[in-house]
């Protein structure tokens, strides 16, 4: 009797070794997975930090009688040790204005600081081209002529169609695209035309 106590005794002491040891490898592939979420985490978090107060800045580029002045904006962590469990807080302080909640700003502030939340997620992860449906809709004209000025100067890396009723875009785009009825087919229809070829380069600073 004591020899089939003694020998369940080993059985389940080695299975709660081969447990422990199992258990122990499963914490150490977690701990190491957790990390290179930390790690992978903090390297796109940093990127698109450092690329969007300049972003915002270009986007908010403004010159007045006592000088220029631009905007700021920064992001934080709402738990550092762990920032993929919580959530990432985007302050901006538009020209000339004191820093306030996103909620507080204006239509067309929220835009400006959308595109360069957008922008500055380009910088670290880029996509192929853009589409920005009707961007401009509640942008004044000297935030019209930012954004379409800053669009045009990144066209070399960064394709955008632009969706818009504003002429400042039109100025600056390389190609114009209207979508008209087709009587004879019943169906839509696009027009396409080619300003560089017609006009030549548009001017990314006028």
């Amino acid at each position: 009797r004591f020899d089939g106590v003694l020998e369940r005794f080993k059985t389940t002491n080695n299975d709660f070794e081969s447990a422990k040891t199992e258990a122990n490898s499963i914490a150490e592939r977690f701990n190491q997975v957790k990390a290179k979420r930390f790690e992978r985490f903090m390297e796109a978090f940093k990127a698109i930090e450092k690329n969007i107060d300049k972003t915002y800045k270009e986007l908010t580029f403004t010159k007045t009688a006592h000088g220029i002045v631009s905007g700021r904006a920064y992001l934080t962590l709402e738990a550092p040790d762990e920032p993929y469990l919580s959530g990432v807080k985007y302050h901006v302080t538009p020209p000339s204005k004191e820093l306030r909640d996103m909620d507080q700003l204006s239509g067309g502030e929220k835009t400006v600081a959308a595109l360069a939340l957008l922008f500055a997620l380009h910088s670290y992860k880029g996509a192929p081209f853009f589409v920005l449906d009707e961007i401009d809709a509640a942008l004044d004209n000297q935030n019209v002529g930012r954004v379409a000025r800053y669009i045009k100067k990144r066209s070399i890396d960064l394709q955008c169609i632009v969706i818009s009723l504003k002429e400042f875009f039109y100025e600056k785009a390389d190609a114009l695209i209207g979508v008209c009825r087709d009587e004879a087919t019943s169906s839509s229809t696009t027009l396409t035309l080619d300003l560089i070829d017609r006009c030549g380069p548009p001017n990314a600073q006028n």
